[in-house]
């Protein structure tokens, strides 16, 4: 239930600080006055998107804050706007997405406004009311029906990748078999590359290394000579001077690393040999490796071992999906079945329900004024989807003798005006949400009608709900148990603002009365007002 609304800063509204009640309220004023101001500051508290622009001039920001009772328990939604548009919405002080207020919103209060009606046109809103007052809950189907379709969508991707695999298979096979054939090792690439090097300079570094090894073992003036009589020399001196000894020792090592050196100088100089057939089979197996490497987009060695792999996972992937593909069919089935056993069970729960709606909504047609209307609810089989298998259309007929027709077609503003109050009291008595504000149901309707429409709202109120409706009507005004009016104020500034109040029992005679009569309230005016509030006690 809706306690108390506060409302600063908003639209034409300077500060708005009213309470509210359980059952039935209504609210007045002059067209233009506000009420539609007010139920925008609601809709905000909804979750609903605003516009800057309703940030009240020369003001930083607006705030709409309202008080609700959940069993029991007090709860505050709260929405503030600023003026540079920045928006932000607060659960109990928390801050909360407008998703979060919407659907927390959703469970606290239904604003009926006149668009509403146009759901009449929509099948999901006409679905809707049989399985509320069937009172089914789809959360299983929806679960069960969003693992088929997922289950179908992988089962038609995996399809589609054997049937593109399939053409590809054969390129695919020769791919693998030309890099098999290769039979390339891991580090063939550097170890070729390396040799390649060698081979085709095999003269030239012969040459150098045959000059350096002249160098150092030539006889008598070679390096090798020459660093051997050094040694014997130091060596002689370090038994005459201890200090030598060091370097006697560094000599000696050197001479027999320079020695070292010489004799594989001398095994590299035989080694070493140019072989035009083995460079011929290095550069034919690099060519191999750089074709095949440019052919499938890499740049190395390893990564076309890498694409070896893949190729023969996917051909691997090929044989075997024929099993997968029929697993995921049997998942498929298997779970459509169980879709189909869901959805079938919600249609027989929704046929079951129709002629309890037909009655209910005929008897309520009837009492507003309607006695020959003809509702009738259209259930036809579709496709599974989401809600099911069910295309429902709700058909109507105004008069006698006339063809029932879907109602969007047939019905007029005011005849829409009373089957959705009847749809609302209807869903109303099988979902306890706790507040419903009607924003100008009555549009159409007048006299005896609008009583009936009344007292149809004022029963909604009398069930642990609270009902608001706004209403330009006296025979709806008379009959709420509480009674605000909207007003519209000059300010001295020369600037306009809204209120809002609770009018007290005078003053609510006399806005009846105004209603009755227009601007000039008479006597008589009074009169009647007070006779129709005093029918209704």
């Amino acid at each position: 239930m809706l306690k108390h609304l506060y409302i600063k800063n908003y639209a034409l509204i300077d500060e708005l600080d009213i309470e509210f009640f359980s059952g039935f309220s209504v609210i007045t004023g002059e067209t233009g006055a506000g009420k539609s101001i007010i139920l925008g500051a609601i809709n905000l508290l909804l979750g609903q998107r605003a516009d800057s622009k309703v940030v009240k001039p020369e003001q930083s920001k607006c705030v709409i804050e309202g008080t609700f009772i959940v069993d029991g328990t007090e709860h505050i939604i709260r929405r503030e706007l600023s003026s540079a548009g920045k928006s932000r919405g607060f659960i109990d002080d928390e801050l909360s997405t407008l998703q979060e207020m919407r659907d927390y919103g959703e469970r606290l209060l239904d604003v009926h406004s006149q668009h509403q009606n146009l759901l009449l046109q929509k099948e999901d809103f006409q679905l809707s009311v049989l399985d509320i007052i069937a009172g089914n809950d789809l959360s299983a189907y929806a679960k069960a029906y969003s693992a088929y379709l997922d289950a179908e969508k992988r089962l038609n991707n995996l399809i589609d990748a054997d049937s593109q695999a399939h053409k590809d298979e054969e390129l695919l096979r020769f791919q693998l078999e030309e890099l098999a054939d290769a039979n390339f090792s891991a580090d063939e690439q550097e170890e070729l590359e390396q040799e390649q090097q060698t081979v085709s300079h095999a003269e030239e570094i012969k040459s150098l290394l045959f000059e350096a090894s002249s160098v150092l073992s030539t006889d008598e003036s070679g390096v090798n000579d020459l660093l051997r009589r050094a040694s014997q020399n130091v060596e002689s001196a370090s038994r005459l001077s201890s200090q030598l000894s060091s370097l006697s020792e560094r000599l000696e090592s050197s001479y027999i690393e320079i020695k070292d050196i010489a004799n594989e100088l001398e095994n590299e100089l035989d080694d070493i040999s140019f072989d035009p057939q083995r460079l011929a089979f290095i550069n034919e197996r690099l060519d191999l490796i750089y074709s095949l490497q440019k052919k499938h987009g890499v740049t190395t060695l390893a990564e076309l071992l890498d694409k070896q792999e893949e190729l023969q996972q996917a051909i691997d992937s090929i044989d075997g999906r024929g099993e997968e593909i029929e697993a995921l069919r049997q998942e498929v089935a298997n779970l459509k079945a169980e879709v189909e056993k869901q959805a079938e069970e919600l249609s027989k729960s929704r046929k079951k329900t129709v002629p309890a709606v037909e009655k209910n909504i005929i008897s309520r047609l009837s009492d507003l004024g309607m006695p020959n209307a003809e509702f009738s609810v259209s259930i036809e089989e579709k496709s599974l989807s989401h809600d099911g298998k069910d295309k429902v259309a709700f058909l109507f007929s105004a008069n006698k003798g006339m063809p029932l027709r879907h109602v969007s077609q047939v019905a007029s503003g005011g005849e829409i005006a009373r089957l959705m109050l009847s749809l609302k009291a209807l869903i109303g008595g099988a979902v306890k949400l706790p507040t419903i504000i009607f924003d100008e149901i009555d549009t159409g309707v007048s006299g005896r009608i609008a009583e009936q429409m009344a007292k149809i709202m004022r029963e909604m109120g009398e069930k642990d709900r609270q009902v608001i409706s706004i209403t330009h009507l006296p025979q709806i005004a008379a009959l709420g148990t509480h009674h605000y009016k909207v007003e519209k104020h000059e300010t001295p500034a020369g600037t306009t603002t809204s209120v809002m109040r609770q009018l007290d029992d005078e003053e609510r005679i006399r806005e009846i009365a105004q209603m009755l009569s227009g601007a000039d309230v008479t006597d008589a005016a009074l009169e009647n007002a007070k006779q129709l509030i005093a029918s209704w006690k």
